[in-house]
């Protein structure tokens, strides 16, 4: 029988409920009645509207709290340092529940006892200090900035920044992020993407990819956000490869206050992976910022191109209708397909394509001129991008044309 716990939920710092576990298994969140009835409040999540009755999760927690639980060694780490099973999500949410992704936090009232720390793991001591929780499986910690050095955060400080470390045999897994999104901020002009570096933490040996984090303001304000696996329900871990890139563009279509133009921003940013062999652009590396007037895109993240391994060149996710899709077998009608998928006419399609090709000689030349990475690391990305236009993209163009030669015509 499961143990009985719960917690304080809180948004933007501000009680907006309680989440417990019954003994029965069950997970419950329900709203409390002041933060109900002020005008201010806004809903924790797109599947968690403002509604006085409980919202119940067998078998585990709600997905929007499940997709913020630590993923691999962050996990571990944090169950070792509790001295509960790392299947315990909810437990391991109460643990390192202060700061999260986006404006909710999830605080125990009864807090276990001192941490476990290890001594000897210098980079997870400090990612437990902070009683933060970052979801994904490479090494990652909260850190905070300080002049133009950046620490470790520490247990009563909401992070500035996170940073990302070296993970397993992949080594230059930091600066193929940094590369992967220098070329991804060349690729498109009209979009905002994260503003990263590469530096020190205080009291870490190893160079770290450095992430302002988008959902905070400089005055230390939190802004609400949801993953994409968050906004379509899907619960943590291998889930986030299931579906296909076609239901976020339905999503947006669908959902009250998202706008059109969003869909087609949205669908550049996949192009964009797509072109430069972002193999692993899975649900949770999209998300919408929640506000006043509805959902809107955050800047994009988490840009790494891991096609450059030959054991990472399968697509994420269904693209126009393919899954399992190898990036080499790539071809305009999945493009096209996709753009449909995103309710986009022909036109806006090729557009979309013809402006990538515009903009691929910024991106090789921003490699080039790179300083970070090596030049074969470099030159491995600008050789995935001009094959992957001449494969896929270069002819979108004729095939659009050709189909509507043929009087295959569609209006978005």
């Amino acid at each position: 029988m499961a143990i009985a716990l719960w917690g304080n939920v809180y948004f933007d710092d501000r009680f907006a409920g309680i989440l417990q576990r019954d003994p029965g298994g069950r997970c419950v969140f329900a709203y409390d009645a002041t933060y109900l009835n002020d005008r201010r409040s806004m809903p924790l999540a797109h599947t968690l509207p403002l509604a006085d009755r409980p919202f119940i999760q067998e078998g585990g927690l709600h997905p929007f709290f499940d997709n913020l639980v630590a993923e691999g060694w962050l996990r571990n780490a944090q169950a070792r340092a509790l001295g509960v099973n790392p299947d315990d999500r909810l437990a391991l949410l109460l643990g390192f529940g202060r700061d999260l992704a986006g404006a909710v936090s999830v605080i125990d009232p009864e807090p276990r006892g001192t941490l476990r720390l290890d001594a000897a793991d210098a980079v997870a001591s400090a990612a437990l200090r902070s009683r933060g929780s970052l979801s994904g499986v490479q090494r990652k910690l909260t850190v905070v900035k300080e002049g133009r050095a950046f620490r470790p955060a520490g247990p009563d400080e909401i992070s500035t920044h996170f940073a990302k470390l070296p993970s397993g045999q992949l080594t230059d897994i930091v600066e193929l992020e940094f590369l992967t999104t220098l070329a991804t901020t060349a690729l498109l002009p009209g979009n905002t993407v994260v503003d990263l570096e590469i530096g020190r933490v205080r009291g870490i040996d190893q160079p770290a990819l450095i992430v302002r984090r988008f959902d905070r303001t400089p005055s230390g304000r939190k802004l609400h956000f949801e993953e994409f696996s968050q906004l379509l329900g899907r619960r943590a871990g291998d889930d986030k490869y299931e579906g296909a890139y076609e239901e976020m563009g339905r999503f947006i279509q669908e959902t009250p206050g998202c706008l059109p133009a969003e869909a087609d921003r949205l669908y550049r940013r996949v192009l964009a992976c797509l072109l430069v062999g972002n193999t692993d652009a899975h649900l949770k590396n999209f998300a919408m910022f929640h506000g006043r007037d509805g959902l809107r895109l955050t800047p994009a993240y988490d840009l790494v191109a891991p096609s450059v391994y030959p054991e990472f060149r399968t697509i994420a996710l269904a693209v126009g209708g393919a899954a399992d899709l190898g990036l080499g077998s790539l071809k305009p009608k999945h493009l096209v397909a996709l753009g449909r998928g995103f309710g986009l006419n022909d036109a806006a399609v090729l557009a979309a394509v013809e402006d990538l090709g515009k903009a691929l000689p910024a991106a090789v030349a921003a490699l080039e001129a790179a300083s970070q990475g090596t030049r074969r690391l470099r030159s491995d990305l600008i050789a995935i991008m001009e094959k992957r236009w001449k494969g896929s993209f270069a002819s979108t163009g004729r095939l659009i044309s050709k189909k509507r030669g043929s009087g295959g015509r569609r209006r978005s």
